[in-house]
């Protein structure tokens, strides 16, 4: 079968026939309806060496948003239709710690020594014409569109566990909510928090178009610029946010999110690219809090599809044939994708 295989630390990945994996005890053999490009697949063949960030080794195939109709069952499945379409869970961890125990592999308590991160990363991937994914790991998607969907199962289940966190800071009347940063992740946080919370919702990117989409989904916008904090501000009467997401993650952005915070609020910064933060007694607001996320659990995913079946969350999607998967890693590393990519790789 074709596949877009990572083959070299910092090297871009090739398309080319690798065998047609069979599944094992307890996986199932999916069809691929779509697999979703995502800047952490970039940041695999850019960035990341043998060290960085560990458990996972190079000759694998990419693609960690995957779905599928299932073709083929493994020794010890029951109770999945074969042509059934299901969305996958993309981590995998030790399945016996706690954290994996509530759903939570991406927090494993075995990480370390666990063989691979999860299905494309480290493990194959869905970036081929058929992937073997644990049952565990299969989200019904029943008569939704799977390749749709694909994206789902990093782009919006990232966004949903921040968000679904910071909830305490959202219940109640005039709260606010900000999001920094309004590519695919951040488009879609805004369609989460307008679902979920009363919340009035302020957007911020440097693109006017992405502004507008945001704006299309029921958020206020501001520009960046040398006013974006005190126009923030303004919009909450002076008080400042109750829950900041940071879909970026450079030292500007956090910078703009703690600087837009309430007394009170939380700023989860969701974006990898690395920034750093200053915390002073007196700069930062009292009683506030500055953490992280990654990714979210099993149980949430099925949320997410429960949302996305019920027209809360549309991912705005651009289409590539397997064979055109390379051009859509390169429009995504050169920052030319206006949404998300989804490679299709039985497309007509």
């Amino acid at each position: 079968m074709r596949a877009i295989v990572f083959k070299e630390w910092q090297q871009f990945p090739e398309l080319e026939e690798v065998d047609r994996p069979t599944p094992g005890p307890g996986e199932v053999l999916l069809k691929v309806a779509g697999a979703g490009a995502c800047h952490s697949d970039v940041s695999i063949f850019e960035d990341f060496t043998a060290e960085v960030p560990g458990n996972m080794t190079k000759g694998f195939v990419l693609g960690h948003e995957n779905s599928g109709w299932v073709e083929e069952l493994g020794a010890g499945v029951d109770g999945i239709e074969v042509g059934a379409a299901y969305l996958v869970y993309g981590p995998i961890g030790c399945g016996h710690c706690k954290a994996c125990s509530r759903g939570q592999d991406t927090y494993c308590e075995n990480a370390a020594t666990n063989p691979y991160l999860g299905i494309g990363l480290g493990r194959d991937g869905g970036m081929a014409e058929y992937v073997t994914v644990p049952v565990r790991n299969l989200i019904p998607l029943g008569d939704a569109d799977p390749i749709a969907a694909a994206p789902l199962a990093d782009a919006a289940l990232t966004p949903y566990h921040a968000i679904k966190t910071a909830l305490p800071h959202l219940n109640g009347g005039g709260r606010f909510a900000l999001v920094v940063g309004l590519g695919g992740l951040g488009q879609i946080a805004v369609q989460i928090l307008k679902a979920l919370t009363g919340a009035t919702v302020i957007a911020t990117d440097m693109k006017p178009d992405a502004m507008a989409k945001a704006e299309a989904a029921g958020a206020l916008t501001v520009p960046g610029g040398a006013d974006q904090v005190a126009r923030i501000r303004e919009i909450t009467g002076g008080r400042g946010v109750d829950a900041a997401f940071d879909f970026v993650g450079v030292t500007p952005t956090i910078a703009t999110a703690t600087g837009s915070m309430a007394v009170g609020g939380r700023l989860t910064v969701v974006g990898i690219a690395g920034g750093v933060h200053e915390w002073t007694f007196f700069n930062t607001p009292y009683e506030s809090t500055i953490t992280n996320t990654y990714w979210g659990t099993i149980e949430e995913l099925h949320e997410v599809v429960d949302m996305y079946r019920a027209g809360q969350i549309i991912p705005e999607i651009e289409t590539f044939s397997l064979e055109d998967g390379l051009t859509a890693y390169r429009k995504l590393a050169g920052g030319q994708l206006s949404a998300r990519a989804v490679v299709v790789p039985h497309q007509a």
